[in-house]
């Protein structure tokens, strides 16, 4: 029986490994998840995965779909040089990918071999620290964690592949960036670990903000704790991000609508 609002997409189980599988599993659920945290812009924005054993390929969503209703299935897996290597049958939709989404994950994909995952997004708060000269402060001890986050100056939308190289060199090798006037990123060895830096760097960003809407003067911490809180948050102190909650934001996701795993 079909239910009304919803895309009936055949699955792509029998059509990948078992380790593809997983990670359109684990990727869509990084869609809902983002939606639910109010992160998500209609069908704007994007989210990508490594695949696993298959050196250049990822997969993205399909441009056209809205974050609450990605599954598994309805993923498409894009090379770095931009060929489509699998998707699911459409019907007369026969969605693509955002070019501005090739361009921005291809280019971190290509350079950072570890990164597993990418999230961009167009929250209210991160646009809105984007447009701030003073881009975001460590005024929070979650903000601490951002402390040497990147920029990115913004050229125009994310089109044209000349942009790869400057993007990359902006993010180095840190895990976050702020896209001026225009929204952030995070990155991941796992989809776990970005969505954990992506939500923490949207909390910072709205503490932010609700503490700049007051017009009082803002409390500053001294370098040295801001220097020595940003090295706690650090992969040498700490186990990796992701490894504690993932495990039970999928049960969440599983408890609230389980087609995810479609």
């Amino acid at each position: 029986m079909t239910r009304p609002g919803v895309l009936q997409i055949g699955s792509m189980k029998d059509k990948c490994s078992p380790q593809e599988w997983q990670a359109r599993v684990d990727l869509a659920a990084c869609y809902r998840l983002v939606d639910i945290y109010g992160m998500s812009d209609m069908m704007a924005n994007h989210i990508s995965s490594r695949v696993p054993g298959e050196e250049g390929a990822f997969l993205i969503n399909a441009y056209g779909m809205m974050y609450e209703e990605i599954t598994a299935s309805s993923l498409i897996k894009v090379d770095v040089s931009g060929k489509i290597l699998g998707k699911p049958d459409f019907g007369g939709l026969d969605y693509g990918i955002n070019r501005a989404g090739y361009v921005i994950h291809s280019a971190i994909h290509e350079a950072r071999p570890e990164v597993g995952c990418v999230i961009h997004t167009h929250s209210w708060a991160s646009m809105a620290v984007s447009a701030l000269e003073c881009g975001l402060l460590p005024i929070t001890q979650t903000a601490m964690r951002f402390l040497k986050i990147g920029y990115h100056e913004y050229v125009g939308v994310v089109l044209d592949e000349a942009e790869k190289a400057s993007l990359v060199a902006d993010l180095g090798q840190g895990e976050a960036l702020i896209l001026r006037n225009h929204g952030a990123l995070t990155v991941g060895k796992t989809i776990g670990e970005a969505f954990n830096w992506m939500h923490r760097l949207e909390l910072a960003c709205h503490s932010q903000l609700a503490a700049m809407a007051t017009n009082s003067p803002l409390r500053k911490v001294p370098e040295s704790v801001l220097a020595e809180t940003w090295n706690n948050y650090q992969p040498g102190t700490r186990r990796p991000y992701g490894l504690m909650e993932w495990p039970a934001l999928l049960r969440k996701l599983d408890r609230l609508d389980p087609s995810f795993r479609d």
